[in-house]
């Protein structure tokens, strides 16, 4: 028997031109694939519009999909390195400091060009009137596109058809201070509107897990099941690299932004060049900038201390990222808070030392690396000389997969056998 599913494709489908995912891009096309796979699955892909649902041409959905997996995590590029990435492969494949950081700016993308995007717009507009919403027994929300007013899942409800939202994190809400200004109060709402009205809820992590159903006891709701389920990592992750350069070099990955703890690392590299000179390794950042980055650029654009030793590129196709990090004496991954902290298990699945901050998720995620408190200053510093002058072994690690995640969701909705 066939069942009628319908997935929420807004978020995906605003990233149709985008070069690189971010972690929640990820999942959304891990959940696309996977329901498009099922072969007693009818997959309608909708999206929001005027707080309504409407259905997605089917065929030209299916089309994006295949065009975003090519992009972002195919097993070769869609796109060749630019110059300012072709010049940081150089910078840390050489024997000799570079002069001058590499600071780079997201890859130009030639399908952003004003026709090119008029005639996707069109497309995308044209084909909401193609059908009408088939009756369903499933609905899949994973990117939190519409969650913000009730009245898309309470219509839903009244329909019988079973909600199922993924939640990322909550830190707008336990941790404010690290987003925009009213990021709070928007995703308070999401949330809430999620626990009075969803099925089930999915979750990345035990943590996440814990910090919803605390908000539901605090905001007095009964939480409907709610399930801690790790994130699968991509085949480009999957399989341990060995590489050696040189020169020494740390890797980050994530949007820079102040949650990331960056201004508190680069402060760190700036001591690593007092202590050890032209010995000093060096450290690329590898994410677009994000919600207060002011410090962490006053840093890159201002300190003599980190010219040429500290780098900077933004969207990677994952090729790329994977030689990048594999090369990498370790990944650093410094934040003060983690729904999911997606890189850090891509580093360990690859055989790549972590070295990274004492958080809860981190505790659950990565509990062999090597955890220090992310304001321990003098611990971390200590902890990359000593990666620096003594190449450090990476912990032992088992990658959680997409497969065993689905067989898990799949278990809790009737899904895949």
């Amino acid at each position: 028997m066939t069942r009628s599913v319908l997935f929420d494709a807004s978020r995906l489908l605003t990233r149709v031109e985008r070069t690189a995912p971010t972690g929640v891009d990820r999942v959304c096309l891990a959940y696309t694939e996977w329901l498009l796979s099922l072969p007693d699955v009818r997959v309608t892909p909708v999206r929001v519009r005027n707080d309504q649902l409407v259905a997605v041409d089917e065929v030209w959905f299916r089309d994006c999909v295949k065009k975003l997996r090519s992009r972002w995590t195919g097993a070769f590029f869609e796109r060749s390195l630019t110059d300012d990435e072709m010049r940081l492969m150089t910078a840390l494949s050489s024997d000799v400091k570079p002069v001058e950081s590499v600071i780079g700016k997201p890859p130009a993308d030639p399908a952003r060009t004003p026709g090119r995007r008029r005639r996707v717009w069109k497309q995308l507009f044209r084909s909401q009137w193609i059908q009408k919403l088939p009756d369903s027994t499933l609905y899949f929300n994973v990117g939190h596109t519409g969650l913000g007013d009730a009245r898309i899942l309470t219509e839903l409800r009244d329909r019988g058809i079973e909600r199922i939202v993924f939640l990322h994190d909550l830190i707008p809400i336990t941790h404010p201070e690290f987003c925009r200004p009213g990021d709070a109060d928007k995703h308070r709402e999401r949330v809430l509107n999620t626990l009075h009205t969803a099925s089930r809820i999915v979750v990345n992590s035990q943590y996440t897990a814990d910090e919803l159903a605390a908000f539901a006891a605090r905001e007095g709701v009964e939480a409907p099941p709610i399930h801690a389920v790790h994130l699968g990592l991509e085949p480009t992750f999957l399989t341990p690299l060995t590489a050696a350069t040189p020169r020494p070099y740390f890797v980050h990955i994530g949007t820079i932004e102040a949650r990331k703890n960056l201004a508190f690392l680069l402060t760190l590299w700036r001591r690593l060049h007092e202590r050890m000179g032209d010995a000093a390794p060096q450290l690329v950042l590898v994410g677009r900038y994000g919600w207060e980055n002011e410090a962490v650029l006053d840093h890159l654009e201002r300190s003599p201390a980190l010219r040429g030793l500290v780098h900077q590129a933004a969207d990677l196709p994952d090729s790329a990222l994977a030689t990048l990090m594999a090369s990498a004496r370790a990944l650093v991954a410094p934040s003060s808070v983690e729904g999911f902290d997606l890189p850090a298990v891509e580093a360990s699945a690859l055989g790549v030392p972590l070295i990274a901050s004492d958080i809860p998720v981190h505790r659950e995620l990565v509990p062999n690396a090597q955890l220090i408190d992310p304001l321990d200053g003098m611990g971390w510093l200590d902890a990359l000389e000593r990666a620096t002058r003594h190449p450090p072994k990476a912990a032992p690690f088992t990658a959680p997969t997409w497969d065993a995640h689905f067989a898990e969701v799949g278990k809790h909705v009737g899904l895949g056998g």
